[in-house]
């Protein structure tokens, strides 16, 4: 496996993308962006994207906050977080950025795109395709799932699958029923897991704060990640 980093430019701030991938010379495969949580580029999405290229696609790590810079606390996540979280136009540029970049790697069918995020990296991956991105699917693992106000949604190409779990707190019920309509109404092919029991974060095996509705379950992570190796097979068939 080749991993390295990757700077790329945006309004002349610099991020740092992580690339892992197996690809023979002269080949090309199937590109995955991943958008991370609140609290930056970190590890976490560095080894989703060593998993993905294990499965024989290209992982991309994206960045939204700039080269090094990561949240060490809650207060500083919801720092990083909230200004993109008020400017989702700001925020789809960022993600337009990383796409541009990783799409330029020898290595990348264009034609194959999809992008994953977690927590605020669902709501990521969630707006690219609200944006219009050319890319086949979207995953959300426990993402923020409201749409973007005051900002002209395009027509979603891509299929969409959001993997929710049902005690979230941070996403009640209100807002996946208007996910759901929202996806209707716009024709997705889309497609929500709810998890019985299971809380935000449940992927993230750090993940042990029961009173903030942070909590790893390791069935709930295990079920959504077959469910999106599923969805990939789908996409890239």
């Amino acid at each position: 496996m080749q991993t390295e980093t990757i700077d790329y430019q945006h309004q002349d701030k610099t991020f740092e993308g992580f690339v892992a991938h197996d690809v023979p010379a002269g080949q090309q495969r199937p590109l995955v962006l991943i958008a991370h949580a609140w609290g930056g580029r970190d590890d976490f999405v560095c080894q989703k994207a060593q998993e993905l290229a294990k499965l024989g696609y290209i992982g991309f790590a994206m960045d939204v906050y700039g080269k090094g810079v990561l949240g060490g606390s809650k207060e500083e996540n919801t720092d990083l977080m909230l200004p993109l979280v008020e400017d989702r136009a700001t925020l789809l540029a960022r993600l337009n950025a990383a796409l541009e970049c990783a799409k330029a790697l020898p290595q990348v069918d264009t034609q194959k795109l999809a992008v994953m995020g977690y927590c605020f990296g669902g709501l990521c991956a969630l707006d690219m395709v609200r944006g219009g991105a050319e890319i086949k699917g979207a995953v959300s693992f426990h993402g923020i799932l409201t749409a973007p106000e005051g900002v002209k949604n395009s027509a979603i190409k891509a299929k969409v699958l959001a993997l929710h779990g049902h005690d979230d707190p941070m996403v009640p019920p209100e807002q996946v029923l208007a996910f759901a309509k929202e996806m209707t109404a716009a024709g997705v092919d889309w497609q929500l897991h709810a998890y019985g029991g299971v809380m935000h974060a449940f992927t993230n095996p750090e993940a042990a704060d029961l009173d903030f509705g942070t909590v790893y379950n390791e069935c709930a992570d295990q079920r959504s990640w077959q469910a999106t190796c599923n969805f990939f097979n789908e996409l890239f068939a």
